[in-house]
């Protein structure tokens, strides 16, 4: 098939097109590599700053309108797949839809679907928006309200969302803020993870990663804890909290935890921090492991964030559960880390699950899963 993957959110378009071009298929992504975070793509559409970045920009994305067409399936990262206002892009979308043969539409992030379930409908006991039937107050929580909801963001998302051919969300919470409003159409694919390293026969002590590091499977006699702190979403994503946790655990075990921490970092220097750590703080506010954890997670290293049951279960896993769940909180985030201060035997067996648990959602089989999707919307003959 020929598919256009439009936009990125923490290299998820990315690493599927990786997995669905060694299955054979032609894959074009066009994004802006997620700002900052760099990540790879084909087609590279940066928006610069100032009214000058403006006109380069749209005289850029004129030019190459042209070649986003004829495709089976356009898959759109968001309904703001391109860096411009919601009614500017509402005619990039038609045009898409004209001239492609079906278009996706993603929830792999923000959005109104998304920001509306957690404010109004509220399926989840805790998130980014609210703490059971209260809703959370903090300055960027109340931001992505006032941006989504009763907006041009709002209707263009409604419209996409309304007219487009099938929807995929990657995580369990975008899953069940989706599925209730489209369930004919709305799809949950687990999101596609690169495996870094071979899970390792239960009596190696070590494991060899493809750069040639090595994790090392014994017990340490220090914890490292690594934490990734995106500055201007550190309250909205709890990693504030997660990190003053950490700090206190450091201070009452001065000699048994390292805390490694990385502030606003491209993808491949945060990757060559977090190499060799002992285990990763997610998001405080989440029921699943994101796209940075799991990449941790295919290195050996262990999650400390969301693992509640309700993922565990919309991936079928009954029986793999590596991830340390916390609930969003300082003290419990305080206790989970004592707990594997005070038993650091669990961390090989930890590790090498979280292996396993990659192995499972391996980016070809999400690509199978995408390709099952894709060819049921857009049926071609082989």
């Amino acid at each position: 098939m020929k598919i256009l993957l439009m936009g990125e959110y923490s290299n998820v378009h990315a690493t599927l097109a990786e997995g669905l071009r060694k299955l054979g298929h032609e894959i074009t992504v066009l994004s802006n590599g997620d700002f900052w975070k760099n990540y790879p793509r084909d087609i590279d559409l940066v928006r610069k700053p100032g009214k000058l970045g403006g006109i380069a920009y749209m005289t850029r994305l004129y030019t190459i309108l042209p070649k986003l067409r004829g495709y089976d399936i356009v898959q759109l990262i968001n309904p703001i797949f391109l860096e411009l206002k919601a009614e500017r892009i509402l005619p990039i979308y038609r045009y898409l839809k004209q001239h492609n043969r079906k278009i996706i539409l993603g929830g792999f992030g923000m959005d109104y679907y998304w920001v509306s379930g957690c404010c109004y409908n509220k399926p989840l006991r805790y998130s980014d928006f609210n703490m059971g039937e209260s809703l959370r107050t903090n300055t960027d929580a109340l931001k992505e309200r006032k941006d989504w909801l009763g907006t041009e963001k709002e209707r263009l998302n409604r419209i996409i969302a309304e007219e487009c051919d099938g929807i995929v969300t990657g995580l369990y919470e975008y899953w069940t803020c989706y599925h209730p409003i489209f369930p004919d159409k709305t799809t949950f694919i687990p999101l596609p993870i690169k495996p870094h390293i071979p899970a390792p026969a239960q009596e190696d002590n070590q494991a060899h990663i493809e750069d040639s590091q090595v994790l090392s499977m014994r017990i340490p006699e220090k914890i490292k804890i690594f934490i990734g702190i995106n500055r201007s979403r550190s309250e909205y994503k709890g990693t504030d909290i997660m990190l003053k946790a950490a700090q206190a655990i450091a201070e009452k075990y001065p000699d048994k935890l390292e805390l490694r921490k990385a502030e606003n970092l491209p993808f491949q220097e945060y990757v060559k921090m977090m190499n060799g750590s002992d285990a990763i703080l997610d998001q405080l506010y989440s029921y699943t492991p994101s796209m940075n954890p799991l990449e941790a997670m295919s290195r050996g290293i262990i999650c400390i964030g969301g693992g509640e049951p309700e993922n565990y279960e919309i991936i079928h896993e009954p029986n793999l559960h590596p991830i340390i769940n916390v609930q969003p909180n300082y003290e419990s985030v305080c206790e989970e880390l004592e707990k594997l201060i005070l038993h650091p035997e669990l961390i090989p067996i930890l590790k090498k699950q979280s292996m396993e648990y990659i192995e499972k959602s391996s980016p070809w089989r999400t690509s199978g899963h995408c390709l099952r999707v894709f060819s049921a919307l857009a049926p071609r003959n082989w």
